[in-house]
């Protein structure tokens, strides 16, 4: 459902999340914010912290700046999902790289069984590679001081959504003052459905069933792999998360769990799995 009506005649939803870890299924969310843009200005923000399941590491601490503390009275995710899938379902929803919030999203709208937004999502990293070539590079921090917005705190939901909603209204000027969102969609290139990042639809497929249900309960799994060095030979790993992406999903695992950094294995070479 893609409107045909001017861009600036719709409504637009900015939207961040902050997490425990990288990968759906591995990590969880700690904070969520939305920001809602109509008629030329901001009318509705909302924004929560999440009380994980598990600590959070210094290391993600470090990046966001959430401590264990800070969530410790927050509600849990099932509290606040359907709060915030109300929030926005009344315009079109855009994160700066967008499939990494929709991964995570998709899953706790899943388990509350909600409905997934019909609308396509719009990406303003993706966009911003587009509509603003001559900056030095795409991450919403450096585009934030090449556009010269007003400076807010990285890494945190709200005022990264802020920044997301800045920096996607002035895609849409530089795309077009004139344009509508279809026009908008077509520009981005890549579409950005909601039920391509389904967990539940995975695991209804017999051969990516014990790859999910390995991740969800963080239980090694067999996989026979056509690629890397060992080639169509058994290999036990231990997953860190599923990753559905435009490019191709993969499961993030380590096949040593003392290797600092964990591979990816793509889906469709992925030709056996068991627990």
């Amino acid at each position: 459902m893609i409107d045909s009506k001017n861009w600036k005649e719709e409504t637009i939803i900015a939207f961040d999340l902050e997490t425990t870890g990288k990968y759906p299924l591995g990590a969880e969310i700690c904070e969520m914010a939305a920001v809602k843009w109509k008629g030329g200005e901001v009318v509705d923000t909302f924004q929560t912290l999440i009380k994980p399941t598990a600590l959070m590491s210094q290391e993600v601490i470090n990046i966001h700046g959430i401590s264990n503390s800070m969530v410790e009275g927050a509600p849990q995710i099932s509290e606040k999902i359907e709060e915030f899938w109300n929030f926005v379902q009344d315009g079109y929803l855009v994160a700066h790289h967008a499939p990494f919030d929709m991964g995570f999203l998709a899953i706790e709208f899943e388990r509350k069984k909600l409905k997934f937004p019909e609308r396509p999502v719009l990406c303003s990293s993706l966009l911003s590679r587009r509509a603003i070539p001559e900056s030095p590079n795409h991450k919403l921090q450096t585009l934030v001081s090449f556009l010269k917005f007003p400076e807010a705190q990285a890494h945190r939901a709200l005022d990264d959504a802020k920044q997301g909603l800045r920096l996607t209204v002035e895609c849409f000027k530089r795309i077009g003052e004139v344009k509508s969102m279809s026009d908008i969609v077509k520009y981005q290139k890549v579409k950005l459905a909601w039920s391509d990042y389904s967990i539940l639809a995975l695991k209804s497929q017999p051969s990516y069933r014990a790859l999910v249900e390995a991740a969800e309960s963080k239980q090694p799994v067999q996989i026979v792999y056509q690629g890397g060095s060992r080639k169509g030979q058994a290999r036990t790993v231990h997953p860190e998360g599923i990753v559905r992406t435009y490019k191709g999903d993969f499961l993030v695992a380590k096949d040593d769990l003392s290797a600092v950094v964990p591979k990816r294995y793509f889906f469709n070479k992925i030709t056996n799995s068991s627990l």
